[in-house]
């Protein structure tokens, strides 16, 4: 039954803070269209945490005294308590979270409750909500980071050896190992994570003290107000803590690149499934059927994380939008921040929860991609290679072994197939020796250099990565 109380019903009449200014109430519509308690009500216990370190601060000034201090910290607690446990009534007329815990406040302990809001707005507390959400939610979006790359560290850790084709322009290039391959995502994964690592010192400023727009006349202390609710500064300009958004642009940016990332790995899972390739096998757990094919494994959660990216993408776009054309300070159009914000937190927290679970049941087909590397002619730039070594000018051994290539093709052989004296058509620089270097694991040995594809260098990238890791997740 206690659930039942979470409905929000609109009313006819007002009774807002700040009715006293009007002659009529806002009606219905009105209340519908501007309300943002349908969503903004995510913020609620970070709500409850600025007006405790508010209140705790108005006390420790003199503003308030220790009896409202009390009743302020009890009547804020049941409140907590009765969100939690879904007993608390949301009412549209009050328009959002901030006024909805202040009028309940008021409900419960009387005028200590009316005080509370002394010394702040809700620009500056709304501003204060959102950095609290956002740090928490980047912390947590880290911690799942790491956690997707532990189990990218942990597949490419077994397949140090399994060679696959490398691509360009989706054409077989060079011979690579799939841990190797594997490894450019971790990568892309570590500039995120330290991306948002370096977000989250922005996000962590503490706007509250700003009031409205210009400060505030009472005494306030805004750093003891940052020093309980754990930012690194205050914001130094009035005018822009109540109206600056960049914080969540710049998390919504980070996010878009996050999510265009774990696209293109999805791309290439979705390709590697395929029969046409058959690289990969993803768990049945993350895939579908089809309705009229009953042959049909679908790779459903790589698709929709394509598509997700999207719409993380037109977030971005639409905060961007959103900031273009407003003038200092605050204005009505700043509501329209959270639910953009709110999907993106929550399509990249879904995502890379899944993403780490669906790694952990990737099979390899390694015979597969050996296969694959072998149709493609991914030997012939360390031919080119060998002949230069060898003396030969660079553009010189490019064109000779181009022959040999469209021999070896029109011939249907691979250019290890080719006998000795066939490749010396070519040039008389080559010898037997050739056939080592022609080979697939000749041609990844030969990589080895930090960054490189060879198994050796593949080994010591995965433990310096795990290192990288644990630095960050003892912090």
């Amino acid at each position: 039954m206690a659930a039942s109380k979470n409905i929000i019903t609109p009313v006819e009449t007002s009774n807002s803070p700040w009715s006293g200014r009007f002659s009529e109430p806002v009606s219905a519509l009105v209340q519908r269209y501007t309300a943002s308690v349908g969503f903004d009500r995510r913020l609620a216990d970070y709500d409850i945490q600025g007006s405790l370190a508010h209140a705790q601060m108005l006390s420790a000034v003199g503003i308030i005294n220790v009896d409202d201090l009390a009743a302020i910290r009890h009547g804020l607690g049941q409140i907590r308590e009765e969100i939690r446990n879904g007993e608390f009534v949301w009412r549209t007329e009050l328009e959002d979270v901030h006024l909805n815990i202040e009028k309940r406040l008021t409900a419960l302990i009387g005028d200590a409750g009316k005080r509370l809001h002394t010394a702040r707005s809700r620009n500056d507390q709304v501003a204060t909500d959102i950095r609290l959400y956002l740090r928490d939610s980047i912390d947590g979006i880290l911690s799942l980071i790491h956690r997707m790359q532990h189990a990218l560290l942990d597949l490419a850790g077994k397949h140090t050896n399994t060679v696959m084709p490398g691509f360009t322009h989706l054409q077989v290039a060079q011979p690579v190992v799939f841990g190797h391959h594997l490894m450019a995502y971790f990568e892309m994964l570590k500039r995120d994570a330290e991306r948002l690592t370096d977000c989250r010192k922005r996000v962590n400023q503490l706007p509250l003290g700003a009031a409205a727009l210009a400060g505030t006349s009472y005494p306030i202390s805004r750093e003891m107000v940052a020093k309980q609710l754990e930012f690194d500064s205050v914001c130094e300009n009035s005018l822009d803590a109540v109206s600056d958004r960049d914080f969540a642009i710049e998390f919504c940016a980070a996010a878009a690149l996050i999510m265009t990332h774990l696209s293109r790995l999805s791309e290439e899972l979705i390709l590697w499934m395929s029969p046409s390739f058959g690289f990969i096998e993803l768990a049945d757990r993350f895939c579908t059927g089809s309705s009229i094919m009953p042959q049909k494994k679908n790779p459903d959660v790589p698709e929709l994380v394509r598509g997700k990216t999207g719409r993380v993408n037109g977030h971005l776009v639409a905060l961007l939008t959103l900031m273009k054309a407003q003038p200092l300070a605050y204005n009505k159009d700043n509501q329209e921040d959270k639910e953009p914000l709110f999907d993106t937190v929550d399509t990249l927290t879904d995502t890379l929860r899944i993403y780490a679970d669906m790694l952990t049941g990737i099979r390899v087909n390694p015979l597969t991609m050996r296969e694959a590397a072998m149709r493609g002619y991914a030997t012939a730039t360390d031919l080119a290679d060998y002949l230069t070594k060898k003396g030969l000018p660079f553009r010189e051994a490019h064109e000779a072994v181009a022959q040999a290539v469209r021999f070896a093709a029109e011939s249907g052989r691979d250019l290890s197939a080719l006998a000795l004296p066939e490749l010396q058509k070519f040039s008389p620089l080559i010898d037997a020796e050739v056939f080592c270097v022609l080979t697939l694991e000749g041609s990844i040995d030969s990589r080895d250099h930090i960054g490189g594809t060879a198994p050796e260098q593949t080994r010591a990238a995965i433990s310096r990565a795990r290192e990288w890791i644990d630095s960050r997740e003892t912090r």
